[in-house]
């Protein structure tokens, strides 16, 4: 994100003609993006900023805090919504709409052991054991 994109010119680093570019930049700076937009779940990536609110038309807001997140921690530690533990690595539109707040602990080295649960993958076509 912080190579491919900026206010130049040639700022973008593909085809913009519907808005695919900057959407996928805005969601991935957020921390997370619809992958398989047939479903329900967005895939978690690491938030660019440390706190940002989505405020939603019935009044909710989501929460997105990332206190440690920096160039040198760039890596989910781990992840709680409203406080609870969350190992999937993609949320539902669902738990969004719920305006949760979801906090992300940055690390500066990646752990290997979160997400790494059977259900804890989104969505699929293949059924490959990556394991």
């Amino acid at each position: 994100m912080n190579r491919l994109y900026s206010a130049a010119p040639d700022g973008y680093c593909g085809d913009e003609d519907n808005g695919q570019t900057s959407a996928w930049y805005v969601f991935s700076a957020l921390g997370f993006y619809p992958v398989c937009p047939a479903t329900d779940q967005y895939a978690i990536g690491a938030p660019l900023f440390r706190r940002a609110l989505l405020h939603l038309t019935d009044g909710r807001t989501v929460t997105l805090s990332a206190p440690a997140n920096s160039d040198s921690c760039r890596y989910i530690g781990a992840i709680s919504i409203d406080g609870k533990s969350y190992t999937k690595t993609y949320f539902t539109h669902d738990e969004l709409l719920q305006g949760p707040i979801i906090s992300f602990d940055m690390r500066s080295q990646p752990v290997k052991t979160w997400g790494t649960g059977a259900g804890d993958v989104p969505y699929s076509f293949t059924n490959y054991n990556y394991r």
